[in-house]
């Protein structure tokens, strides 16, 4: 850094140093700087700080440096370091940051209150947070939805910067690292403070990178959880199903949504589907060729009075704009995730699919027949 001297057209070295070289202390000057400059961390990030050497942990001693609340109310938990943010920092705020989820709106004013008394000022916590969230009651105010931390030091290990970095892209934990630095000229002295991570100038794009990821974790952890519970129903159903009728004997356990068995016509199943919303057999008409699948459908409609006298009401979709064509039978206003349904589920589902079975055997039988004499014509 450099200072520009216009009379004689030059700019001269301003000198980098330590906080230490200059005699500088944590809590009697760093945090002293930062306590009573509210825009120290940006223009557009002013806090309002309700704390400081708060120790206020059930079953702990532990303090941390500073406590704030910013514009969407969240608590900011500030670590100070002065010239080397040593080892451990990152696990030091994210036990402050756990022990300060718990406090409630009430527990936060007291703390206020409690730092404007011993600071000897003539203020309400109340009124101020209130003014500071431009809020014109203190009641209709959310606080701590979510818990932020700022790192501050001269110098940071490589141990804390990949640390971070690692929480803030995985778990998109709200953490920023701003890194101190004096200079002096002459008699005066500077103090740069600049956010290094995430990096000012990507920082949105850095967190919203960062919620895609968590995103994607969660589909992949919700989506594994799905698999399980399929697994474990149809594990639950084939054992009872095979001893009412061998049309899935060979059939196992899926991670999917569904299982088919074959009905004797090619690219005609037989399908159980289940959801987080019904349990569902089906006809399912899949051949390759959109007109056969129309025609075995409407081969089978013809017959619809004489099937339903044998399955009960079944609902008959063409899919007029879709190559495949489907017959199905559903009990609504039940879960695959409700284990409570599942009895209900599987009753439901060996009963229609072997109505179903026995129902359009025979009518099958006679349009695989067809089906073969067109294709030796």
């Amino acid at each position: 850094m450099f200072v520009l001297d216009k009379e004689k057209n030059r700019i001269n070295k301003i000198k980098c140093c330590t906080f230490s070289d200059l005699k500088f202390r944590e809590r009697e000057h760093l945090q002293e700087w930062l306590e009573n400059t509210p825009t120290a961390f940006g223009e557009d990030d002013e806090l309002l700080f309700i704390q400081k050497e708060f120790d206020g942990f059930d079953d702990t001693r532990e303090r941390l440096d500073l406590l704030a609340i910013d514009k969407q109310g969240d608590l900011v938990i500030i670590e100070n370091k002065l010239d080397d943010s040593g080892r451990d920092v990152t696990w030091q705020v994210l036990k402050y940051a756990s022990y300060c989820s718990s406090l409630s709106k009430q527990q936060i004013k007291d703390i206020y209150q409690s730092y404007l008394d011993k600071k000897g000022v003539s203020e309400n916590a109340e009124s101020n947070i209130s003014d500071f969230l431009d809020a014109e009651d203190f009641k209709e105010i959310q606080l701590n939805k979510t818990q932020r931390i700022i790192l501050v030091s001269g110098n940071y290990r490589k141990e804390v910067t990949s640390t971070v970095l690692w929480l803030l892209q995985k778990y998109n934990i709200k953490i920023q690292c701003f890194k101190a630095t004096p200079f002096s000229f002459g008699e005066q002295i500077f103090l740069n403070i600049e956010q290094i991570i995430p990096v000012h100038e990507v920082e949105e794009y850095t967190i919203k990178m960062a919620e895609k990821a968590q995103e994607e974790q969660s589909t992949q952890e919700e989506q594994v959880i799905r698999h399980k519970i399929r697994i474990e129903f149809w594990k639950l159903l084939l054992p009872k199903l095979n001893t009412k009728t061998n049309l899935f004997a060979n059939v196992s356990p899926s991670k999917d949504n569904w299982i088919t068995a074959g009905s004797g016509v090619s690219g005609v199943g037989f399908v159980f589907s289940i959801a987080k919303n019904y349990a569902r057999t089906e006809v399912y008409m899949s051949r390759g060729n959109t007109e056969e699948n129309k025609f075995v459908f409407d081969k089978l409609f013809l017959q619809k009075d004489e099937i339903e006298k044998q399955t009960g009401t079944l609902e008959w979709e063409r899919l007029e704009n879709k190559k495949a064509c489907r017959i199905k039978q559903e009990l609504r206003n039940v879960s695959l995730y409700e284990k409570d349904d599942w009895d209900k589920m599987v009753d439901f589902l060996i009963m229609s699919m072997v109505k179903m079975e026995t129902a359009f055997k025979k009518p099958l039988q006679t349009i695989n027949r067809e089906l073969k004499a067109e294709v030796k014509e």
